[in-house]
C-alpha cells in the first residue's frame, strides 16, 4: 500500500509513555507519529524529544493552534525540531476553534481562513529567516494545515505543503478535501498536497459500543463549528459516526477506502486497552507491507 499510515494522540501524558508509544509504532512498521497540542505538554517539543528517541520514522504536530504563538517563535521551535530529529519534524498548524481560543487564551484570531493566510506568509518568511542561524544543513520542515472547509482548504492548498483533516471519511476525502486542496495548489503552481487522514480506529467485536461510548464522551466536539461543518456536509449526526470500529476485515477495508479516496497518510488514534491497541499496530503493520 502506497499511502503512509501512522499514530497520532494528543501531548499529554509523560513524555516517557510518548517515546514507548511511538517506538511500539515504529517497531509495527508505520511511517510517522504526531502529536495534537491540548491544554498539557508541548506537542513541538514533545515531537523533537520522541523523534531523538526513535529513529526511521517521520515525527511531527497535527496540529498546534496559532492564534496564541507568534510565527517568529513557532519558526525557531520547527527548526529546533527539525534539527534535533535529523530532518524528520512536520509542523502542523491550525487556527484553532474560536471559543476555545478566547476562553483559554484571551486572544482571537478573526475568521479562521484570513487569519491562517496571514499567518502562513508570516511563518514561512519567518522560517526563511531563522534558517540563517541555524545548524548547517537544516532545512526548513514541511508545514500542513488542519484545514475541512473550502476556505481553509484553499489557503492550504495555495500555502502550505499538506492538509490534516479530522472527523472526515474517504468520501469527502475524494469529493471535497482532495480536489479543492489540489486545485488551490495546482492553480498556485505548487505540487499537490500530502492529505493526512486522522481517524480514531478500535479492532473490537463491539463497534457499536465503541461508537456509543465517543458519542457520550466527545460529542460536544460536533457543536464546534468547524466540525459541525464538516459533518453536515457528509451527512452525519455527530463524531462517532466517523470512528473505523470492527475486525481485523473491516479495519483492512476502510484503511483502503482512505488510500482509494486520495489520502498519502492515515493519521490513527487508536481506541481501547493496551493489548487491543497493540493488536490495531500490528493489524495496520501487515496492512502497510512493511
Amino acid at each position: 500500500m502506497d499511502m503512509r499510515i501512522g499514530v497520532a494522540r494528543l501531548a499529554d501524558g509523560p513524555v516517557a509513555e510518548l517515546v514507548a508509544w511511538a517506538r511500539a509504532a515504529a517497531a509495527a512498521g508505520l511511517d510517522g507519529a504526531f502529536l495534537g497540542q491540548h491544554l498539557g505538554g508541548d506537542a513541538v517539543l514533545a515531537a523533537a524529544v520522541v523523534g531523538r528517541e526513535v529513529p526511521g520514522i517521520e515525527v511531527g504536530t497535527a496540529v498546534v493552534p496559532t492564534p496564541p504563538r507568534h510565527p517568529r517563535v513557532l519558526a525557531g521551535q520547527a527548526l529546533t525540531a527539525q534539527e534535533a530529529t535529523g530532518g524528520r519534524f512536520a509542523l502542523g498548524i491550525g487556527p484553532g476553534h474560536g471559543p476555545v481560543m478566547e476562553e483559554v487564551f484571551g486572544v482571537a484570531a478573526g475568521p479562521p481562513a484570513r487569519h491562517t493566510r496571514g499567518y502562513l506568509t508570516a511563518l514561512r518568511k519567518a522560517l526563511r529567516e531563522a534558517l540563517r542561524d541555524a545548524p548547517p544543513g537544516v532545512e526548513p520542515p514541511p508545514v500542513l494545515v488542519g484545514a475541512l472547509g473550502p476556505a481553509m482548504l484553499r489557503v492550504a492548498g495555495e500555502l502550505a505543503d499538506g492538509v490534516v483533516t479530522t472527523w472526515t471519511g474517504p468520501a469527502a476525502i475524494a469529493g471535497h478535501v482532495v480536489p479543492r486542496a489540489g486545485r488551490a495548489a495546482e492553480a498556485a503552481g505548487r505540487p499537490a498536497p500530502r492529505v493526512l487522514a486522522g481517524v480514531l480506529m478500535a479492532l473490537t467485536d463491539d463497534p457499536e459500543g465503541v461508537r456509543n461510548e465517543l458519542a457520550a464522551r466527545l460529542g460536544s466536539a460536533g457543536d464546534l463549528p468547524a466540525y459541525r461543518a464538516a459533518l453536515d456536509r457528509q451527512g452525519l449526526s455527530g463524531v462517532h459516526e466517523t470512528v473505523v470500529a470492527g475486525d481485523e476485515r473491516e479495519i483492512a477495508r476502510r484503511v483502503r477506502a482512505f488510500a482509494d479516496a486520495g489520502a498519502t497518510d492515515l493519521l490513527v488514534s487508536g481506541l481501547g486497552d493496551p493489548a487491543a491497541q497493540d493488536r490495531l499496530l500490528a493489524v495496520l503493520g501487515a496492512l502497510r507491507g512493511r
